[in-house]
């Protein structure tokens, strides 16, 4: 057991560590909260001493010092004044300290996003991720905002109350004292048991975001296979382990509250049963007499003393969520990122000579993909990759476009291993229209600007007649300032006609299709099929093509099959052949 419990409070500690990294980069609100902390306990002490020497000044009937007492009311209004004024200075300040470092927190998570390589996003749910930077950071504000205005509140209200108790009566003062670890043993041994139940709380509220996230983005496929009910189920089962781990967790730490205040409440009745028996007695510091008003102040002493360890047991559950809460969004802060461009050079001019020498490449150590891959294209030839599903047509793309690094050998741009090139001076050069369209939330014309910012009006319109989507475009309600979203309204066709504008406005030195015109209606590719080809014109170009139709005019057709080239030559060559192609080919058209 103990060597469960070890790592995970080495983990606790590591947690708090980063999280005051973040909260110490603002010293001088921090600073200030202090004062206001101080100030704020300074006046809450402040009143049990007016209220006890109020008290003494009334001897009996007629046996009252009203003048005193006024005194004192007033004393006692000024300080309720000064505390509801410090603490609410605190608050305000404190919340700002608090959504600053989370908008920090958040901010760095984003960024953390766009530089992780596309394995680790391509490895863990979506919906996870979204959950960790949206609802993990904003459960671990709600944590800072409470944990850190009790913290130096609950040290400097035990500091100031044990100083004060041992100067009214030690012996009490010592009780006390004793006591007190009880309660700290009872808060400590439950909230130890909790860690883990919050733990599971947010990882399967993660996976029911993931899934839900799932269910949203692939609604047509659920309702066209009739999944409804089977989905809905599954989201049940999810929820009743969610149910589950939430009530474990709440019901064993709300616990603690009741368990160290029925602690306290004992350490109360002795601490008035002991302090009833000393008055009259002399005080061993200050050698006074110990009065009514005196046990009225160490009543009030006393519960002020354990009111502290009450708070924090009181809100253990918005602790412990947001501890683990900031481990996981930390976990995804600690991941490690691409490898960095520092240094490397810019490409700048490129004529399209491409080369794959002897590349090796798999997605997981123990499952081979490509092994001892080579090919030489020349700048301006047009490649044709096919092959069956699995045969690594689009990891080449991967790593051509370096969005996954070869395990062996190297990819080369211009004689350049694209490890040595800078992502965006790579990237930039390409221009890649995918099946997977994707559209910005934005107006039409921004999503096609994408392909190049700073193109003019005659520009962006000759490139969208020369994708065949000027016409819809000019029928939709705005032009080409209609507003989209993510599906935007449009055809999955007219999507990706705006997705082929933005590489025609582009005008890139290579070019990547992958099944570029998979979802546009067969007069209209053919159309743009003539487009491509004048593009491609002078262009090193590689096709992904599944329709064997689409790549007749290519320069050269590699056929690829378990990651290695098993044929290559021209569309009328391989036919002749009799091969791989040839059987490939006459499945579909045979």
């Amino acid at each position: 057991m103990k060597q469960d419990k070890t790592p995970r409070q080495r983990a606790r500690r590591g947690t708090l560590k980063k999280i005051f990294s973040y909260v110490g980069k603002y010293p001088i609100a921090l600073s200030l909260c202090l004062l206001l902390y101080a100030a704020t306990v300074a006046f809450t002490l402040y009143i049990p001493i007016l209220v006890g020497d109020g008290i003494d000044l009334i001897a009996g009937a007629g046996k009252v010092d009203f003048k005193g007492l006024r005194e004192i009311c007033v004393k006692i209004g000024i300080s309720l004044i000064g505390a509801a004024l410090s603490q609410w200075l605190v608050s305000v300040i404190n919340n700002r300290i608090t959504y600053s470092v989370v908008e920090r927190v958040r901010a760095d998570a984003f960024e953390k996003i766009g530089a992780l390589p596309l394995k680790y996003l391509d490895s863990h749910p979506h919906g996870d991720v979204v959950s960790r930077v949206i609802a993990d950071t904003e459960q671990f504000a709600d944590g800072i905002l409470i944990g850190f205005m009790q913290f130096f509140i609950s040290i400097l209200t035990i500091g100031g109350t044990l100083i004060f108790m041992f100067l009214t009566n030690v012996k009490i003062a010592l009780v006390v004292v004793l006591l007190t670890p009880l309660s700290l043993f009872v808060a400590r041994f439950i909230s130890s048991k909790t860690y883990g139940f919050f733990k599971k709380q947010t990882e399967v509220r993660g996976e029911q975001t993931a899934f839900t996230e799932e269910m949203i983005s692939n609604l047509k496929t659920v309702q066209a296979f009739s999944r409804e009910d089977e989905n809905e189920a599954k989201f049940a089962e999810i929820e009743g382990w969610l149910k589950k781990a939430s009530l474990d967790s709440v019901f064993f730490s709300s616990l603690t509250n009741p368990t160290t205040r029925f602690v306290n409440n004992i350490v109360y009745a002795l601490v008035a049963l002991i302090g009833a028996l000393e008055i009259g007695g002399m005080s061993v510091l200050t050698a006074t007499a110990f009065t009514v008003g005196g046990l009225t102040k160490f009543l009030a002493y006393a519960n002020q003393y354990t009111k502290p360890f009450n708070d924090i047991s009181g809100v253990i559950t918005e602790l412990q969520s947001a501890f683990v809460c900031a481990s996981r969004v930390f976990e995804l802060l600690e991941e490690e990122e691409q490898p960095s461009d520092e240094g490397n050079r810019t490409l700048s001019s490129v004529d399209g000579d491409v080369s794959f020498d002897s590349v090796s490449f798999s997605y997981t150590p123990e499952q081979r993909l490509i092994e001892d891959f080579s090919l030489t294209v020349c700048p301006g030839q047009r490649v044709a990759i096919v092959g069956p599903t699995g045969s690594g047509k689009t990891t080449l793309i991967n790593l051509l476009m370096r969005f996954y690094d070869v395990t062996g050998g190297a990819v080369k741009i211009e004689g350049e291993d694209v490890r040595a090139l800078t992502r965006n001076s790579l990237r930039s050069s390409f221009g890649m229209v995918l099946q997977e369209t994707w559209l910005k939330s934005g107006t039409v014309r921004e999503n096609i600007l994408l392909g190049r910012e700073n193109a003019t009006e005659e520009e962006l319109i000759t490139a969208a007649k020369a994708a065949h989507a000027h016409g819809f475009i000019k029928r939709l309600p705005q032009g080409y300032d209609t507003p989209l979203g993510e599906e935007g309204g449009l055809s999955q066709g007219q999507k990706q006609l705006l997705c082929i504008a933005r590489i025609m406005l582009a005008l890139p030195p290579m070019l990547i299709l992958d099944e570029a015109t998979s979802s546009i209606d067969t007069r209209t590719e053919l159309k743009i099929s003539d487009a491509f080809q004048t593009l491609m014109e002078g262009r090193t170009s590689f096709v992904v093509a599944h329709r064997l139709s689409t790549i007749r005019h290519a320069d050269v057709i590699l056929v690829l099959n378990d990651g290695k080239i098993v044929e290559s030559g021209t569309h009328e060559t391989l036919l002749a052949r009799g091969g791989f192609y040839h059987n490939l080919y006459n499945s579909q058209f045979g």
